[in-house]
């Protein structure tokens, strides 16, 4: 709680008076409490950057594959041996059908082989999948073997003899060919399965099998990627996170089916290698962001970064330009943000190192990714305290933001809870306002913070590894971060929520459903309504947070204001710099309930409510744990 608000001194004159204030659920407690606030808009900070709202995806559990990229299928290159317990492949047939063969192998170290008997049927297969009735399904399976070998493809729904379409394939060739895949579902099911089984004799081997809903958008889920592009996020940080420093983005280059599985070296499970640079420009194109990319610095070298940035900017004559190219992308991506580094401060983090140590390595790395690019911009690891200082007196030459990371935790009062991100942004601002006075190495220059790293995090585990739910206390925790951060635009200029999908994500999806977290409808509706030139707000509202901004255009003045207590409050405005007109609108996230939340393929308990506003002049009514924006015309 804040402790200059809520003092437990045990007398109980004090305590009633506590139980008095709005928001304080205990005893009889009034209908209402009102509040008077003053807003000058003569009186403008600096602008609010576009990128507060950035966004965060990492190779992490199901936050791209399975929740961004639409494989429906796992381990489809056979990285762990079928029937293996970590493989979710199962042998049809006895007991030594299938062999890991390393001869003739197509992608990878090893290639299941089947090895046939006549008209029985042996073979591997694939289950728990997600399908909906009518939705037809596309793929491809790579396949070499005996000529006399017949193999029947099948997507299958049920028990019955008719819960199946099969793909027929009646002759295998020797060397590896392509053939292609499509279905129709016959029903809706989330325990569908996919079926290759042969028959005849000798032996088929599966280079790799792919399987996507038809309507997937490049390789993308149609579903996941209608909820981004409403999301609208300005700029989106790749592929790390954690993730990075252990990540060879060159294995993620080049014909998809041939780029190798391997662990994902920093979490569990797979890194496929299916959503690499290239795919990452071309998501980001589809929903119209900005990328950043992170290179690696744990266990990468400044060479492997040059070249990375040269794959991304550089000429189609320059060596990596040319790969890029022979790829199917002449033109440069012209990637401007760039992050050398992920939290290396940190010993969990693959490659750490001692400041000391990495102060050394940063700068290896911006002379080397400047020398290739001179127009990148640079995002350095920061974390306050002597980690920050001494990356800012030791690099402030090769950076141009400094990074800084917090997440939360649960606290069982909702006031206690919501503050922590707001207190957390606070604390950055606080630190970095101070190393700006005795930093004599930052001082004439603008090192500007990116809080590319910010979110609560904590709770079960129900959409895959680190997916876990949010509430409505997190999205009015949320807002009040980006209140924070709105009133510290000449400090903070970029903040990446982490992360989209899934993990902690803002989206949550399911195998055959996407949708918003109340996480992700704050973002949405600040990113939508709110205004860009924050103007001046006084007054003794605590526990309500007030923030306001011109439009851009400055025909309107914007309000934002959240309410994290169990009642409703009233809001008396005094505006001072200009005359508001008699209407105007408010956009609302609320619900009674602190702890509702939306779950995909479920009608959501937690939506934006948009509604007229007719009286601009009268006292505006705040729902108990509501997030408001209202935007006034002036006159």
């Amino acid at each position: 709680m804040d402790r200059e608000r809520f003092v437990w001194l045990g007398l109980a004159a004090v305590v009633m008076a506590i139980v008095l204030r709005c928001g304080v659920a205990a005893g009889q407690e009034p209908a209402s409490k009102s509040y008077a606030v003053t807003i000058d808009t003569a009186k403008v900070a600096e602008p609010i950057s576009k990128y507060i709202y950035g966004q965060f995806i990492e190779h992490l559990g199901r936050c791209i594959y399975g929740g961004i990229w639409a494989e429906m299928l796992e381990d489809r290159k056979f990285l762990y041996p079928v029937g293996d317990k970590e493989s979710p492949w199962k042998v049809i047939g006895p007991e030594g059908t299938v062999v890991m063969v390393k001869d003739n192998v197509y992608v990878g170290e090893h290639s299941p082989q089947v090895k046939l008997a006549g008209q029985e049927p042996k073979g591997i297969v694939q289950g728990q999948l997600g399908i909906q009735k009518g939705k037809k399904y596309q793929g491809r399976i790579i396949l070499a073997g005996s000529n006399s070998a017949k193999v029947q493809v099948s997507l299958v729904w049920g028990d019955g003899q008719n819960d199946r379409q099969t793909v027929t394939i009646d002759k295998v060739a020797g060397e590896y060919v392509e053939k292609p895949l499509s279905f129709t579902a016959g029903a809706d099911s989330d325990d569908a399965r996919l079926e290759i089984i042969g028959t005849g004799t000798g032996f088929f081997q599966v280079g790799t099998v792919s399987l996507m809903p038809a309507d997937n958008v490049k390789g993308m889920r149609a579903d996941t990627l209608k909820l981004l592009k409403e999301l609208n996020s300005p700029i989106y940080r790749w592929p790390g996170g954690n993730f990075v420093s252990g990540y060879d983005w060159r294995l993620g280059i080049g014909q998809r089916d041939k780029r190798p599985p391997i662990k994902n070296p920093a979490w569990g499970g797979i890194e496929h290698n299916d959503f690499g640079l290239d795919e990452f420009i071309i998501f980001c194109r589809e929903i119209g962001t900005e990328p950043m990319i992170s290179v690696n610095t744990g266990f990468g070298d400044d060479h492997c970064a040059a070249e990375e940035v040269e794959y991304a900017n550089g000429a189609p004559d320059t060596p990596m330009g040319k790969w890029r190219a022979a790829n199917g992308h002449r033109e440069p991506y012209n990637v401007t943000w760039w992050c050398v580094g992920n939290e290396m401060y940190g010993n969990w983090q693959l490659g750490h190192m001692s400041l000391e140590q990495y102060v050394r390595k940063h700068n290896l790395f911006a002379t080397a990714m400047h020398k290739v690019d001179p127009s990148v911009k640079l995002i350095a690891v920061g974390a306050v305290g002597d980690w920050s200082q001494g990356m800012l007196k030791n690099c402030a030459d090769g950076m141009d933001l400094i990074s800084e990371h917090f997440y939360q935790g649960a606290k069982k009062d909702v006031l206690e809870h919501v503050r922590q991100a707001p207190d957390a942004v606070r604390h950055i601002v606080s630190a970095h306002r101070d190393y700006r006075k005795k930093l004599d190495s930052i001082k004439g220059k603008d090192i500007r913070v990116a809080i590319d790293e910010w979110n609560y995090w904590y709770g079960e585990h129900l959409f895959g590894e680190l997916g876990t739910r949010y509430f409505l206390r997190d999205a009015l925790g949320i807002a009040e971060g980006l209140h924070e951060m709105i009133r510290n635009t000449d400090l903070v200029f970029m903040a990446n929520y982490a992360q989209t999908v899934n993990v902690i994500g803002a989206i949550k999806t399911t195998k055959t459903e996407a949708a918003f977290e109340t996480t992700g409808l704050t973002l949405k509706l600040y990113r939508d309504h709110f205004g860009q030139l924050p103007v001046a707000v006084t007054g003794q509202v605590s526990p309500l947070d007030i923030v306001a901004a011109w439009t851009g255009d400055k025909k309107a003045v914007t309000i934002g204001v959240v309410n994290p207590t169990s009642q409703q409050c009233e809001l008396t405005l005094d505006v001072k710099g200009s005359r508001l007109g008699d209407e105007g609108r408010v956009w609302m996230i609320s619900h009674s309930d602190p702890m509702a939340y939306n779950e995909p393929g479920k009608q959501p308990n937690v939506v934006i409510r948009e509604q007229e506003v007719s009286d601009v002049s009268s006292v505006l009514k705040l729902p108990a744990y509501s997030i408001n924006i209202y935007q006034l015309p002036v006159r």
